[in-house]
């Protein structure tokens, strides 16, 4: 197994664009450890190699993700999330401390908290509903990517209209959240509300304006009509 992390990062080393390592670091605020390699690139390295180990046990995938995060290169957490999303049919109740792990342990920029939510842990949300609670932990959570990881964990559940009620709750505990990375992220989850459920986001919006910060109430009502975004708007 070890030899083909080994020859994934030899793939990933011979892929390497400088312009790409270079500009990385303009999206974030936080420093990021990048190889700099283009995201479609990447994608196409993460499933030749899921390939040669598709037919692996969940636990000996799990045991790669965890090696590949260890490592703490973007591209290499992006190629883990993928990895453990190919797999998502296969999730049991007891895989959730796993990605609680890898969230607290390993994330630590935007872009890898988003592509291990939307997917995997959305994926294990939609098939065990009953543990959307311990998102409402993670929202209080003293670890930035844990409050982000609450909300958009239920982005593409939300785009079809599900978890509205657990939505506004955890829009509500990340309120005031200082943190623009976590305002933008319950902002988001609104958003991917309101597409179903425009009348409620609406509502929920203007009875909180006062108190909601600009960026997460303009990130919430993007999809909304201009007479609603003006509503929303006025102080």
């Amino acid at each position: 197994m070890n030899n083909i992390l080994s020859d994934l990062r030899k793939e990933l080393n011979s892929n390497i664009d400088s312009h790409t390592k270079e500009t990385a670091q303009h999206f974030f605020k936080e420093k990021v450890k990048v190889y700099g390699i283009k995201t479609s690139i990447v994608t196409k390295i993460s499933k030749k190699y899921f390939d040669l180990i598709k037919d692996k046990s969940k636990s000996e995938i799990f045991n790669l993700c965890e090696e590949l995060f260890q490592s703490g290169y973007m591209e290499e957490s992006f190629i883990a999330c993928n990895w453990a999303y190919a797999i998502h049919e296969q999730f049991e109740e007891k895989d959730l401390p796993t990605f609680e792990t890898w969230i607290s342990k390993y994330i630590n920029n935007w872009a890898s908290c988003d592509t291990l939510c939307n997917h995997t842990l959305g994926a294990f949300i939609d098939k065990f509903p009953k543990y959307v609670g311990n998102l409402k932990k993670w929202a209080k959570s003293e670890n930035i990517w844990m409050r982000r990881a609450s909300a958009v964990t239920l982005i593409i559940p939300a785009k079809k209209g599900k978890f509205l009620k657990d939505s506004f709750e955890i829009a509500d505990l990340l309120l005031t959240d200082k943190e623009d990375l976590v305002q933008k992220g319950y902002g988001w989850l609104l958003k991917e509300e309101s597409r179903l459920h425009q009348k409620e986001v609406f509502d929920y919006v203007n009875k909180n304006k006062k108190t909601m910060p600009r960026t997460a109430l303009r990130y919430a009502i993007e999809k909304m009509p201009k007479d609603l975004k003006s509503k929303a708007m006025e102080k």
